[in-house]
């Protein structure tokens, strides 16, 4: 049976040692001046314009599939913490995307354990490269964002990037063990990040 396409983008699924995921997140801060639509399963990065007035840093998303990272949003939070409000107001708490033209800050719930893997779906272009032997090699990714009325990220590995080059961003770690999910066109692969903020000497921004 052909694996059926349905891209998420990075999915937290367990810890390196086996135990489950337990949901831990960081919060961090997108500023209005940004103009990227961030959408759950994106990949961040830390942005060089710091952090906001309470000190939560500011993240980017990562647009290029390479590079170091800081982790993968799980949840876009519809209301900005830490601001008190005298005045109602309606949230539509069906949106749980953040758009690219923004009229206010907002802030994402991050998972950026270094430890943690993720589920994603191939592109399902090279099929040579989707095979058991690619397990173990590192990878980037195509940045995607999501067709309406879906919001989760439409991210990819990019299956012609697949090597053992120590600079690629993703590490596939083996074939997510699911039903119905075979190596080939749009298989769901385990992957940890390979360039991780926090893992190893890392230079600031």
């Amino acid at each position: 049976m052909a694996n059926f396409k349905a891209p998420r983008g990075f999915v937290p699924s367990r810890y390196r040692d086996g135990s489950a995921w337990n949901g831990a997140v960081n919060m961090y801060h997108i500023p209005a001046a940004d103009t990227n639509q961030y959408n759950p399963g994106d990949v961040v990065l830390t942005a060089a314009t710091g952090a906001d007035a309470n000190g939560i840093p500011d993240v980017v998303k990562n647009t290029t599939g390479t590079g170091v990272v800081r982790g993968v949003i799980v949840g876009c939070l519809v209301a900005a913490p830490n601001v008190v409000s005298f005045l109602g107001t309606n949230l539509d708490l069906t949106v749980q995307n953040i758009p690219a033209t923004k009229t206010k800050d907002y802030y994402v719930l991050v998972c950026d354990d270094p430890a943690v893997v993720f589920e994603i779906q191939d592109d399902g272009i090279t099929t040579a490269n989707l095979v058991a032997a690619s397990v173990g090699l590192n990878a980037s990714f195509t940045v995607t964002n999501p067709t309406a009325p879906q919001q989760n990220s439409a991210t990819v590995l990019l299956s012609s990037s697949f090597a053992v080059t120590a600079g690629l961003t993703v590490k596939i770690i083996g074939l997510t063990q699911k039903p119905n999910n075979a190596f080939g066109a749009f298989a769901t692969w385990d992957v940890v990040l390979n360039q991780h903020e926090f893992q190893g000497a890392t230079a600031g921004i």
